[in-house]
């Protein structure tokens, strides 16, 4: 069961000893043969001071009512429609479905769904990946936009292989904080069942890992992971199981997303990451935050859409594209924002997002040439039966990161955008004022992404599927015709068929 914000309380009563039955909680969801080794994998991460107090973290987690990792047999389960969910990886999709079956806001469901793909699709977003989300829920008039894009570390020049700042976590974090109901705590429960009982590699990631097997497989940590033993990476429907990263998710868990940016967990990781050759510092993870940034804006035929602002500039892509569409002329969301990054190098990247929006009013928008190959991504949409909606994009920079793992922690490195062009992030949730949800919209694709998204908004807005023929963009939407609140049985879910994803609604009585 996820429970309500309102029981994070400073200061509550003192926790009774807790009994042996209460104690169960610790090894939930974790194979018996994992049971006894698993306090050695963690011993490095729990010492002294650091292991007293995540003993009382425990007591408070578990005696006092927060779910340590076992379900509740009387736990409520909301029935009929409760949301609708769209992703390029199944079991991530699932994880989002079973959190607003049990009553959890879109915001719930979507950091469950992200912290998930840590797990199932860490080519694109492990928890060393970073991203960009847009949130909307009904009485507000544009959402809210969460930007943690990959960072670069300041020793950058100096490392073998320099890796991004993990910013995943912490951005799924505070958009859940301003949109979500539920714990982090619980957030983080179903990725570490994933990674300590295993999942079958889904056909994206075993896509993945072909077009990268040799580099891969040179890294004796990443083989321990992605390897089936016989010098080939995993296949589709391989079981993988990453015992090291399910101790990195139990730890943060028990101590909080900013163990990873300045607890024991981070000194862990900087250590790993340095060996690795990514060159990051305890500064580098204290001084990277996600931010709030207000959405860029558009409105047609009676709704509002907003979109994902600079410097997650795949939405001023999709933005300019999907206006143009209206217009009935043709602009490329790629070559818009290939002007805007010239632009925004021209001002010594001060280009703010109150710019963007005002060239996106003015229709005057930057054109230039094709921009070089960027780095892969993945993308996904969650809805819920009130409405809110929050639509992300993740990416590690390059697929894989760096093609490295920081040691104990087991988390793939992403790859600094020192060395790499910006992926192209894109998001857009349609509303009719702040009453109604009508449409949310994102995508994959590298160079395409922002283009591939406008044509999905489009679609979703006239309540259809679009017609899908060649080239490597995937888009997800979701599409409620009627409104939401309002008719939920107009409502669905679509994602590429070419692809391995799924759109999935909870609606038990469909």
């Amino acid at each position: 069961m996820l429970l309500p914000v309102r029981n994070r309380v400073i200061g509550r009563e003192p926790c009774a000893p807790l009994r042996a039955d209460q104690m169960k909680w610790r090894h939930q969801g974790v194979p018996e043969r994992f049971r006894k080794t698993r306090s050695a994998r963690l011993a490095p991460l729990f010492s002294g001071q650091a292991r007293m107090a995540a003993l009382m973290m425990t007591c408070s987690l578990s005696a006092c009512g927060l779910i340590g990792g076992h379900k509740d047999p009387g736990a409520p389960v909301v029935t009929g429609f409760v949301g609708e969910v769209a992703a390029d990886e199944p079991q991530a999709a699932l994880v989002a479905r079973d959190v607003l079956a049990k009553g959890g806001k879109a915001a719930d469901a979507a950091a469950a769904l992200g912290m998930a793909l840590s797990v199932t699709l860490p080519s694109r977003a492990s928890l060393g990946a970073g991203g960009a989300c847009l949130a909307w829920k009904p009485g507000q008039e544009q959402g809210q936009a969460f930007v943690f894009l990959p960072k670069a570390g300041q020793a950058d020049a100096k490392a073998d292989r320099p890796a991004a700042v993990p910013m995943l976590a912490r951005g799924l974090y505070l958009m859940q904080l301003r949109y979500g109901s539920a714990d982090f705590a619980d957030i983080l429960v179903p990725a570490r069942n994933l990674a300590t009982d295993g999942v079958p590699v889904s056909g994206l990631l075993a896509s993945d890992l072909a077009a990268v097997q040799s580099p891969l497989l040179a890294d004796e940590k990443a083989r321990a992971i992605f390897s089936n033993g016989n010098g080939s990476v995993l296949k589709v429907s391989d079981l993988m199981v990453q015992p090291r990263l399910a101790g990195a998710l139990e730890r943060m868990r028990i101590a909080g997303v900013g163990d990873l940016y300045g607890g024991s967990l981070g000194q862990t990781f900087v250590q790993a990451a340095q060996a690795a050759g990514g060159g990051l510092t305890s500064s580098d993870l204290r001084d990277s935050l996600a931010t709030a940034e207000q959405p860029l804006m558009l409105s047609a035929d009676g709704v509002q859409i907003s979109f994902l602002p600079p410097p997650a500039d795949g939405g001023l892509g999709t933005a300019a594209a999907f206006a143009g569409g209206q217009g009935h002329a043709t602009v490329r969301g790629e070559t818009v924002v290939s002007g805007w990054r010239a632009r925004q190098a021209g001002k010594g990247g001060s280009a703010s997002v109150a710019d963007a929006q005002a060239l996106l009013t003015s229709g005057s928008l930057p054109s230039g040439s094709a921009l070089p190959p960027l780095p892969a991504s993945t993308s996904f949409v969650v809805t819920d039966r009130q409405g809110e909606t929050v639509s992300c994009a993740l990416s590690m920079n390059n697929l894989f990161g760096t093609g490295r793992v920081a040691g104990s922690t087991g988390i793939v490195l992403g790859a600094s955008p020192q060395r790499r062009p910006q992926p192209l992030l894109t998001a857009a949730i349609a509303h009719r004022g702040s009453v109604q949800f009508r449409a949310a919209a994102t995508a994959s694709g590298q160079n395409v992404a922002a283009d591939t998204a406008a044509v999905a908004l489009q679609a979703a807005l006239a309540g259809g599927r679009p017609e899908v023929t060649s080239g490597p963009g995937r888009a997800n939407f979701v599409s409620c015709p009627a409104g939401l609140p309002g008719d939920s049985g107009k409502c669905f879910g679509w994602t590429d068929p070419r692809g391995s994803g799924l759109a999935i609604s909870s609606d038990r009585q469909k």
